[in-house]
């Protein structure tokens, strides 16, 4: 966030056009970017390996020069002495020196900058390491090797081992480094080496003469000169134990002077040789407004899009010109900023020439405020990615003021009402220039502090004329003062992110609370989804802080960070921004290898303004000419193309889009609206029209075949097919072409004509007009679909081509009216009930859980209407039923759907075995409206040859047996048991037919499961399991006779549970215990059990009548009657959705 009113920037392109009168671009059009690009990569095309390498390099200096560092404040004689035997080794001059560590930092600097010179310089060190290692090792093998004295510990065998690998570096390393200059393109400047060595050569003399005319004064004349020598050795990291003992007698002062004087005199002859050369690139407005362009319609991706447009920002353009990348050079690193701009496609090559930029200038790349997205992408570019702070995002349908966690702004904001203040919210462009004036002035006179702060997420303009768009939101005191003032810019089309906050010195307490309301709560006006807020740097640090058990060394950070807020304002920013309960989403900086990091993190505070380091230019900028002016205005009305996000169409789908235009060109509407008269082939046909009668028929086109002036056509109607002939001399030879080149399979058409019969003897029918009601862009594969994941997922298709899954549908709407029709003859009233629920009840499932953005609660999509139906019958509204929706949050397969269809009905003064009743009459008539008949396809029939039951039709008139779950239990494990058996013995034989149980279940949960396991699942004919245990029947009534029981029963068909029904229980005290031992077993992480409904609890206490009720599912019996899976018989079964 910042005040500033403009800065400067560069772009990638060429001279500025400023007047309208000519209309070629001061941008490069893309074929000159194309090529420019093209050259360049053709002078620096690194291959990965070779970019993998020239990362190895700068590694190991990076390291070197860290070793050096600490050695040379904690290390000793032998310590120094170790550091040049090792690096010495590899041929890398690395001494305990001030002087050897500052050139060593400005080598890894221009190897981070990728300077060729630099690589010459490594490879220079390569070939001295060699011939001083090959001078050395010809001595000792002659024996004429003298060692200093630090290296009497070691051995002329050691000394050959290190001289030999020097060698073989010496020799190896400058192959390899020829090798991998493609990857350091970077050049120095002209004149660089003169200006380099007159600095060197002037500077060593300079201290140097300095040096000797101090130790002439104050040494002894006789040791002037050796002394000095020692002082040199000294300063340059290579002096001796002789030198030391002379050094002793000449004292710290010279020395240390010779050795900073030195040091000095290297950086600046090293920087002058290395440093970066300036970019050639220059702003011009019509880059900017090319920026504008890409924001219109790729703005709304990243909340810091627009301040791309900030002036002091260079452009890199993909080679398409679909995508830009917004950077700045900030002393040697190229700092982007916020995501690339345009289609995710064209990313790649605005990257790609960036980098190239980069390595062309010498400049180190960076990318600072990236988002997750972004992230990802620059990772998978080679890109080291570190966690930099958090966006406070707040979305205006969640924002609400009546909330515990929102007090304190709550409490801010009456008091800025109540202190009169208001607020209003306008479009710059809604501003006159007074009013442009005095809030560019009140910007000014309110900012506390220094230089501005902001790059990433701050405009540093006001008032330009191209920020037409931005939102001034104003507080105003009751005689119209105004105290406070926010500027936000545009977040693509729908959301705003802030760049100014101000409040005057006098204002009252809570007016930056009260204009973020105002604005949240004006949002729907505004067309607003989100606002961005402050960017909080570290935020992570703070919010683990604040957590309970938050550890020493986060609390440690925290505190740190604290003490520099005066400075920074890092923390007040989070608190304040934390107020709102934003959403925080995490920003992140991406950098090119670890070596890189600590200049990045300097080029990223010098640029937010936290560091007095060059890299911040805040002066006024260029300004947009008229001409660019009207450009930058049109690109804001621009609107997304419809080209931009069609689909990718296959070569079928293009060339049947060819003919529909051929279809359009010659006067034919090819998606008519509104036509009546006609009817369907399937209704027509089942009429037998005899030969000569007029028809006036629709269907889809199956097959064309044309025979000179003769076109036949196989017509396709819900499985019924039939015959057109279209003749050149009764339509003429135009339709005819027009038809033979146009119509496809699949298209939807309407015929008017006679019925007749053609010279083979085929009835058809003979055209005499045609039009089409619809044409198919796809081919419908009458062949058929196979994949039963394809027929799932192109439903459409599938029913066109598949007769029989049509026939399914029709049967489920049979069949679901017939169960109707029984209630409505009983007497039952429909009802309907809500869905969304504000608790979880009616049975044991895991929900769908949604956010009520109106009222700010948590709802559920409903697993059960019982309770809702219990609450009418208790206001005398029974007999109810209903047949709905449902929805539990598991997964499909071939007997399971997150929705489903179920009725639920219930009847005052009945009980579970009249339910069982009124169960049997509506299946069966279920059965007649599907089959004509009271039967169900069950394996009941003889074995096959694997053994298998064939499937028959059973006779299921009449009533059904009952038996009870101990009884049926009891049979298959061939010993009495019940719900009061010893639970011991349960588990034995739980354990014994292999059942699993949880560790929590009674004896009556142990019982259902060796029902469910042994039982249900071999049960074929349709038959009713009475009495279970009461421990998992919560809203059971018990049983009249058998404590520990409830009255329920579970109707089970071919090894499916098909229904079920209780005696409900009406006692709300007992209710109410049962269902609280639910809510416990919820809030200890069971995301399946019920809990409290008080609206329901409430309803049983002013008294529900005994009753009974039952459940269906109405999909499973579909499946029974029709013998399929779920998929087929639900109109749209649910598919795992396809991956964006």
């Amino acid at each position: 966030m910042t005040d500033s009113m403009s800065t400067t920037r560069t772009t990638p392109t060429t001279e500025s056009q400023a007047s309208p009168a000519d209309n070629t671009a001061d941008q490069l059009t893309p074929e000159e970017t194309q090529k420019h690009n093209n050259r360049r990569r053709l002078r620096a095309q690194a291959t990965p390996a070779q970019e993998n390498a020239a990362r190895v390099l700068i590694a190991v200096f990076a390291t070197t020069l860290a070793l050096t560092v600490v050695f040379y404040f904690v290390g000793g004689r032998l310590s120094g002495f170790a550091l040049r035997i090792v690096y010495g080794t590899i041929n890398i001059p690395a001494t305990t020196s001030l002087v050897s560590i500052l050139v060593l930092a400005l080598l890894v600097g221009a190897l981070l900058r990728r300077k060729r010179m630099a690589l010459y310089i490594v490879a220079s060190f390569q070939i001295l390491g060699f011939l001083w290692s090959a001078q050395r090792l010809a001595s000792v093998l002659v024996g004429t090797f003298s060692p200093p004295t630090e290296a009497i510990r070691v051995s002329p065998e050691r000394l050959i081992l290190v001289d030999s690998l020097a060698i073989i570096f010496g020799l190896t390393v400058p192959v390899i480094l020829w090798w991998v200059r493609p990857a350091f393109p970077a050049r120095v400047q002209r004149g660089s080496f003169i200006r380099a060595s007159l600095i060197a050569i002037c500077g060593s003399l300079i201290s140097v003469g300095i040096a000797f005319a101090i130790m002439e004064a104050t040494a002894e004349e006789r040791s002037v000169l050796r002394a000095f020598g020692a002082v040199v050795r000294n300063s340059l990291g290579v002096a001796g134990v002789a030198d030391r003992h002379v050094l002793h007698t000449v004292g710290h002062g010279v020395p240390v002077l010779l050795e900073i004087c030195l040091s000095a005199t290297f950086v600046l002859a090293i920087w002058a040789f290395l440093r970066s050369s300036g970019s050639p690139q220059n702003w011009t407005g019509m880059s900017e407004v090319a920026v504008r362009e890409l924001l219109a319609q790729h703005g709304q991706a990243d909340s810091l899009g627009y301040f791309a447009t900030r002036r002091d920002r260079s452009y890199s353009f993909s080679d398409d010109q679909k995508a830009v990348l917004a950077y700045r050079v900030v002393g040697s690193v190229a700092l982007a900023s916020g995501d690339p701009i345009g289609e995710h496609t064209s990313w790649k090559s605005a990257v790609d020439n960036w980098l190239e930029s980069c390595r062309e200038y010498g400049w180190i790349p960076a990318v600072t405020s990236v988002g997750a997205e972004a992230g990802r992408f620059f990772a998978a570019r080679g890109f080291g990615i570190v966690p930099l702070g958090d966006e406070a995002i707040l979305h205006p349908d969640r924002f609400t003021l009546d909330s515990t966690s929102m007090t304190s702004v709550r409490q801010a904001v009456t008091r800025a009402r109540r202190a009169g203040l208001t607020v209003t919210i306008r479009r710059h462009s809604d501003l006159t220039e007074a009013e442009m004036a005095e809030m560019i002035h009140l910007a000014d006179s309110w900012r506390i502090g220094g230089p501005e702060r902001g790059f990433s997420m701050a405009l540093e303009r006001l008032g330009d004329p191209a920020d037409g768009r931005c939102v001034l939101v104003m507080a105003h005191t009751k005689d119209g003062k105004p105290v406070g003032m926010l500027s936000l810019v545009p977040w693509g089309r729908t959301g705003l992110s802030l760049d100014v906050m101000r409040r005057s010195p006098e204002a009252p307490n809570g007016v930056t609370e009260l204009m973020v309301a105002e604005l949240m709560d004006r949002a729907e006006s505004l067309g607003l989804i989100h606002v961005s807020l402050n960017f909080a740097v570290a935020r992570s640090v703070f919010a683990d802080a604040d957590e309970l058990g938050a550890s020493p060394f986060t609390r440690a950070g925290s505190g740190l960070l604290g003490l520099v807020d005066r400075f920074t304002q890092i923390e007040s920013l989070y608190r304040n921004n934390d107020r709102y309960r934003p959403e925080w989403v995490p920003r992140y900086v991406c950098f090119e290898g670890a070596a890189a990091l600590p200049a990045v993190a300097l080029a990223i505070g010098a640029a937010e303004g936290f560091l007095p380091l060059p890299g911040r230019n805040t002066s006024v900028g260029n300004q947009l000419t008229p001409f660019e002016l009207e450009r930058a205005s049109e690109a804001e009305r621009i609107t997304f193309e419809v080209t931009a996000v069609e689909p990718r169409r296959s070569n079928s789908t293009r060339h049947r889009m060819r003919h529909l235009d051929a279809l359009c060109a010659a006067g034919r509407n090819p998606y008519t609206v509104g036509r009546p008269g006609g009817e369907a082939l399937a209704t027509l046909s089942a009429q037998t029209p005899a030969t000569g009668t007029e028809v006036h028929v629709h269907a889809r086109v199956r097959s064309v075949r044309r025979h000179g002036g003769v076109i036949f056509v196989t017509l396709i109607d819900n499985g019924v097919q039939a015959q057109a002939i279209l003749e050149r001399d009764t339509l003429g030879a135009d339709q005819i072409e027009l038809f033979g080149r146009n119509i496809d399979t699949g298209d939807l058409l309407s015929f008017q004509g006679h019925m007749g019969i053609s010279r083979n003897g085929t009835s058809s029918i003979i055209v005499s007009s045609w039009d089409i009601a619809a044409k198919a862009l796809h081919p419908v594969p009458y062949g058929g679909l196979t994949d039963p994941g394809q027929r799932a997922r192109a439903r459409t298709m599938d029913l066109l081509v598949h007769p029989q899954a049509a026939a399914k549908l029709r049967a489920r709407s049979r069949a679901i009216g017939a169960v109707r029709s029984v209630l409505l003859e009983e007497g039952y009233l429909e009802v309907e009930t809500p869905m969304l629920q504000s608790t979880n009840g009616g049975a044991t499932a895991r929900p769908f859980r949604t956010f009520s953005n109106a009222y700010g609660t948590d709802l559920v999509m409903r697993i059960a209407p019982e309770l809702a139906l219990k609450r009418l019958l208790a206001g005398d509204m029974g007999p109810v039923f209903e047949i709905g929706r449902n929805f539990r949050n598991e997964g499909a397969d071939l007997t399971h759907n997150p929705e489903f269809t179920v009725l639920e009905a219930y009847r005052p003064f009945s009980d579970y075995n009249g339910m069982r009743l009124l169960t049997q009459r509506v299946i069966q008539a279920a059965a007649r409206a599907v089959h004509g008949a009271e039967v169900i396809p069950l394996p009941m029939g003889p074995e096959d040859e694997n053994g298998n039951r064939t499937v028959i039709p059973v006779d299921i008139s009449g009533d059904w047996p009952v038996i009870s779950v101990a009884d049926a239990v009891s049979e298959k494990v061939g010993q009495r048991v019940s719900h009061t058996t010893d639970l011991e013995t349960l588990l034995a034989l739980a354990r014994k037919h292999e059942v699993a149980v949880a560790n929590d279940m009674g004896p009556g949960a142990v019982l259902e499961e060796l029902y469910a396991e042994l039982v249900e699942g071999e049960t074929v004919y349709p038959t009713f399991y009475v009495d279970f245990p009461v421990e998992t029947s919560p809203l059971t009534g018990p049983h009249r006779s058998i404590p520990g029981l409830v009255e329920r029963w579970d109707l089970v068909i071919r090894g499916a549970e098909l229904g079920t029904a209780y005696s409900e229980l009406n006692d709300p005290i007992e209710q109410r215990r049962r269902l609280t031992e639910q809510s416990l077993k919820a809030a200890a992480g069971n995301v399946e059990a019920m809990e409290v409904d008080e609206d329901f609890l409430a309803a049983l206490e002013v008294g529900m009548p005994p009753a009974g009720g039952l459940g269906i599912g109405l999909d499973r019996l579909v499946m029974m009657l029709t013998e399929s899976n779920i998929r087929e018989v639900l109109s749209f079964p649910f598919v795992r959705p396809r991956q964006k």
